[in-house]
């Protein structure tokens, strides 16, 4: 169990979001907790500083490629990179310096997982740089996937069967909590206990952490296994609950 930083961009600067608010269609629908003053570099700089590896560069949106490419070129290899992500963009990342890419929205159609397009990005990249986002929402007491900036309910259910079904296309898998993404009000315990129930390969949960004490839960729920990231409680992104220093050293 392992801290993994974070560099969420919006319009190019390095912000904050409540999860679930990000809507194309509805721009007062955004909720913001933090922009930053310092561009994606600065952090990406600081994450390599204290050797923190597998950190997440998410793309919010377009207008985000220069300051993603800020960032991976100041940690080659040391950041994944998500957001706009398809198979014939994923090799361009990789060699921008992402250690891999991150994938949600581009591999699902209708409602269900699009295997065509998974072998596809699994070839032009391979298994091992790619990491698949299973971020999720609560409905009809499933943890469904949601695509779309986190807007449309998919038919896949997170549970131990898709964990092991996808786990044949990438190295680990990302989980935002969306409901409790931003609010620092608390995790989603029961999806935690579900990814850190299965614990096959790498996986990162983020959403809703506020304490020592929400990161002491993941390791219990999670069994150990369950990585975390902490984005609007963390105060070098404006929060009162967490310093980075404390999460740079780390050692569960």
């Amino acid at each position: 169990m392992k801290f993994r930083p974070c560099i969420d961009l919006h319009d190019g600067i390095v912000k904050q979001i409540v999860g679930g608010t990000l809507d194309d269609g509805n721009a007062d629908a955004l909720q913001t907790n933090f922009a930053a003053d310092k561009p994606a570099e600065w952090f990406a700089r600081l994450y390599r500083r204290d050797n923190l590896t597998g950190g997440h560069v998410i793309q919010l949106g377009s207008g985000n490629g220069e300051a993603a490419r800020s960032a991976l070129e100041a940690w080659p290899g040391g950041l994944q990179l998500g957001g706009g992500v398809t198979a014939e963009n994923a090799p361009g990342w990789i060699e921008a310096g992402a250690g891999a890419v991150i994938v949600t929205s581009w591999v699902f159609h209708g409602g269900r997982i699009d295997f065509d397009r998974l072998d596809r990005l699994r070839a032009a990249v391979g298994r091992e740089h790619l990491v698949l986002d299973l971020s999720c929402r609560r409905k009809q007491d499933a943890y469904r996937v949601v695509t779309d900036r986190w807007q449309t309910f998919t038919d896949e259910v997170v549970d131990a069967r898709l964990l092991e079904r996808l786990s044949a296309y990438c190295c680990e898998y990302l989980v935002h909590g969306v409901d409790v993404e931003g609010r620092c009000a608390g995790i989603e315990e029961p999806l935690v206990r579900l990814l850190g129930g299965w614990g096959e390969m790498p996986v990162t949960y983020a959403g809703g952490i506020r304490s020592r004490d929400d990161i002491a839960l993941i390791g219990e729920a999670g069994h150990g296994r369950v990585d975390f990231t902490v984005g609007s409680a963390l105060d070098i992104f404006g929060g009162p609950h967490l310093t980075y220093a404390e999460m740079a050293g780390y050692t569960g």
